[in-house]
């Protein structure tokens, strides 16, 4: 089993960055992938970023592609979210999610992909 602990969330104003981390403990997998997705009041999860350790393949949802950024430190267990050019839309609580295997490209976006989540953290963007 994974624990996922995200951190680096807050208040930023419009246009923005800010950087939100997971770092996992626990058994780790040598190709499996790290998703983020998010969650606004009212509104269902979505997916956001995913990265696959084993092949270097990234995946982004349309309405962040060209603002955010995902990457890994996979010596440290820790996956990071660069987001940039934050739009008040953006605002939302951002979970980081493990997935226990291999996960096929296709499959990057879709949150049945991932096992283990962690608690979230808020990202608010002011306008």
């Amino acid at each position: 089993q994974q624990q996922l602990v995200e951190s680096g969330g807050g208040l930023v104003q419009a246009g923005g960055s800010l950087r939100v981390s997971c770092t996992v403990s626990g058994r780790t997998f040598s190709r499996n992938a790290m998703g983020w997705f998010r969650q606004a009041p009212g509104k269902e999860r979505e997916f956001v970023a995913a990265i696959r350790w084993g092949g270097g393949a990234t995946s982004y949802s349309e309405s962040v592609k060209g603002r955010f950024t995902i990457s890994g430190d996979n010596t440290k267990n820790t996956v990071y979210l660069q987001m940039n050019t934050l739009k008040p839309d953006d605002t939302a609580v951002y979970y980081c999610a493990s997935s226990k295997g291999w996960v096929i490209i296709s499959a990057l976006d879709a949150m049945s992909s991932y096992e283990y989540w962690g608690q979230g953290t808020q990202v608010t963007v002011s306008s």
